[in-house]
């Protein structure tokens, strides 16, 4: 089995009266993580219950509050247990209908998950508030990945491994730069396999989420608009040329961006900026949260390294490492100027500007780019980072520490 980190962090929540709320897109393990879990309590004699909507037998025990309640007060008696409710966005109004259960004062611990934030972050965001803590569950991340594909002989050993098995490490991460993190891609022995499943993850989700779910009358539209976005990863994207490219509607194209976000198929990172006139202002850019997934919508699967677009996968790679390490991730942004002058990221530490850059060649020596130098001269970071493919080490420009890091080495960086 992959060992998932969340699990811990959902663990710990186990004591709390809140309802813990489990996100994440389709496939990328929450069944798996919640049946561990349970399995893990019936060992140590709690009693649970475990109730999923896909399963029509199931569905029927949610057609009230009061149905649902007697079928928890059947299996687990007048005993403290935990009750389990998997895939709770195919109930209609979900938020409400948990608010009720919630407040009628539980007697048992409830755990429900999703594949989407639609209802559980949007509706129930609404309904649940100080009623609820989220977890986020992503693909498997490459420490994750790292740890599962090592037999997990180095726990707790993460930067001795990094520091003595370059090579190593860096077949690892080009395998995890082309396939990502889906748990069955990553367990599938082949990549004819690895695709396969891609292609069914990718096909589900369009006609159970999009189509069946949420009701969007043209999946073929919203398909390509979503290869065309894998075209752009780490591009600034316009609405307006979106629309003119895929003939749609800006309103259509603003709807499917949200859509894809509250799916967790995208993240769109906003510009910074302390000055709007200067700054492009209402310009994100694009990151998908698989790897894998991007690669197979262009139709590279497994061939990264033989495309020009490597630099903008491993920007990707990059973001999602940074975001898996930042509690809030409004914190990070691109940016961009009106004269040229543009960073991959920067993450805000409060009121300190990091600013990161990300270069796929393997550098020799210390080498700043003029927008990198522009942003120091203008906002006067104490650190700024160079992300290649080689070099490590570190120099300064005035007050500011430029680190020159491999992309690995970002899991043991503070």
């Amino acid at each position: 089995m992959i060992k998932r980190k969340l699990s811990d962090a959902i663990k710990s929540h186990l004591e709390k009266p809140e309802i813990t709320v489990v996100t994440g897109a389709r496939q990328v393990g929450k069944t798996t993580l919640l049946k561990l879990l349970e399995s893990e309590l019936k060992a140590k004699g709690i009693s649970t219950l475990f109730l999923n909507l896909d399963i029509e037998r199931d569905n029927a025990f949610f057609s009230s509050q009061e149905t649902l309640l007697q079928k928890v007060h059947l299996e687990l008696g007048e005993k403290r247990g935990i009750v389990f409710i998997d895939e709770i966005q195919r109930k209609e109004n979900a938020g409400l209908f948990l608010k009720g259960l919630y407040d009628g004062g539980l007697s048992f611990k409830l755990i429900v998950s999703g594949s989407g934030s639609l209802e559980l972050k949007e509706r129930i965001h609404e309904s649940l508030a100080g009623r609820k803590q989220i977890f986020h569950l992503a693909p498997v991340t490459f420490e994750e990945f790292l740890g599962y594909r090592t037999d997990y002989r180095y726990e707790g050993k993460t930067r001795e491994f990094l520091e003595t098995s370059g090579a190593q490490v860096e077949g690892l991460l080009a395998e995890y730069l082309n396939f990502g993190g889906y748990p069955k891609v990553v367990m599938a022995s082949s990549a004819d396999e690895k695709r396969m499943i891609l292609e069914d993850i990718f096909q589900s989700y369009v006609l159970k989420d999009i189509s069946y779910l949420l009701k969007v009358k043209k999946p073929d539209d919203f398909s390509r608009l979503v290869r065309v976005l894998a075209e752009q990863v780490g591009q600034i994207h316009q609405i307006s040329e979106l629309s003119r490219t895929l003939g749609l509607s800006q309103i259509t194209v603003r709807d499917y961006l949200w859509v894809l976000e509250n799916t967790f198929i995208l993240r769109r990172l906003s510009p910074f900026h302390q000055n709007k006139r200067k700054e492009i202002t209402k310009t994100p850019v694009v990151y998908f949260q698989d790897l894998g997934l991007r690669n197979h919508l262009l139709g590279n699967l497994g061939e990264v390294q033989k495309t020009s677009a490597d630099g903008f996968l491993l920007q990707n790679f990059v973001a999602n490492l940074i975001l898996e390490k930042v509690p809030d991730a409004n914190q990070l942004h691109h940016w961009r100027t009106k004269a040229g002058a543009e960073v991959d990221f920067v993450l805000e530490k409060g009121l300190v500007p990091v600013p990161i850059e990300v270069k796929m060649a393997r550098l020799k020596i210390p080498e700043i780019t003029r927008s990198l130098r522009s942003f120091i001269d203008k906002y006067h970071p104490p650190k700024a980072y160079v992300v290649n493919q080689a070099l490590q080490t570190e120099t300064r420009i005035s007050e500011t520490t430029v680190r020159f890091l491999r992309p690995s080495s970002l899991l043991v960086e503070e």
